[in-house]
């Protein structure tokens, strides 16, 4: 899964300030990544506030995405969820045309356990037309997916080739990156840790930063790659506070008020998910200027 290395961006879903989806705003913010350098687009992952999307807007939104972009990068779909059966029909419903892979999050709510969420992702890559990525996310889902049961797909599921991983945990990151299987790919799910999860042995990263502001993102993974760790630091810092405003009032509120700022899309989330406060726009809206000089 060559497709996978260096940076990814978990795209938003633009919405009109009715909450309608936003397409000229989505051909325009996809456009912004492919010019910006991204190696490859996650269509409706958890930033793509793909939960409070219809079937059909799900629907509209990945033909659309796929349209768009041509293959002229490849394409990641979010399909997840916390019924296993409801993702193995999206799954096989799934249009895999111009998609490289599937990227799949851990169970929410449900809390499974360790062999519950193991029997769930091997179900789903029975059924799964690509790739599977795992994506672990503890602090939305309320569960771990332990490095064990990480290394025990990765053995034991072909059809499984990475793990988005968003745990922030750098020993659970080492006991992947020392146990798992030649070929299986360790990717940063925290814009944060990109650059430290990279020295230790990650190929990238699925950036929400990214969607703002491509460029760097693309720069700092592959510098990471090519082993320029003292180049990747001096970014990783420029990158810090933009970072903090992005998630500091939830996500993906603050990365679309940054967005707005550029011009790329409007701000509107979809509730339960409110926007940013004044005080924090009013800081998005500093840091923008400083970056964009």
């Amino acid at each position: 899964m060559d497709e996978l290395y260096g940076a990814g961006v978990a795209l938003v879903t633009p919405f009109h300030s009715d909450g309608t989806i936003d397409f000229a705003g989505l051909e325009k913010l996809i456009e912004h990544q492919i010019s910006g350098g991204m190696d490859y687009l996650v269509s409706l992952g958890t930033t793509g506030e793909v939960a409070t999307l219809s079937e059909d807007e799900r629907k509209a939104v990945w033909a659309f995405t796929a349209e768009k972009v041509k293959g002229r990068v490849p394409l990641v779909a979010g399909i997840g969820g916390n019924n296993t059966a409801e993702i193995i029909h999206q799954l096989e419903q799934f249009d895999a045309s111009g998609y490289a892979a599937v990227l799949s999050v851990s169970p929410y709510y449900n809390k499974p356990t360790q062999e519950g969420i193991f029997q769930h992702y091997k179900a789903l890559a029975a059924s799964s037309p690509l790739p599977l990525i795992i994506y672990n996310v503890p602090g939305r889902t309320g569960s771990n997916v332990s490095p064990e049961t990480t290394v025990r797909l990765a053995k034991e599921v072909d059809n499984i080739v990475a793990t988005k991983e968003a745990s922030g945990s750098f020993e659970q990151f080492g006991k992947i990156i020392r146990d798992k299987p030649e070929g299986f790919l360790l990717i940063s799910g925290d814009d944060s840790a990109t650059l430290p999860l990279m020295a230790l042995g990650g190929v990238g990263v699925i950036s929400v930063v990214a969607n703002a502001f491509p460029a760097e993102v693309a720069t700092l993974a592959r510098m990471c790659l090519d082993n320029r760790f003292e180049e990747a630091r001096q970014l990783h810092s420029k990158l810090i506070r933009i970072t903090e405003l992005c998630f500091v009032e939830g996500n993906p509120a603050g990365v679309k008020a940054i967005l707005h700022q550029l011009g790329i899309c409007g701000p509107t989330v979809r509730l339960p998910l409110a926007g940013v406060g004044t005080g924090t726009l009013d800081h998005i809206v500093r840091e923008v200027a400083n970056l964009v000089g």
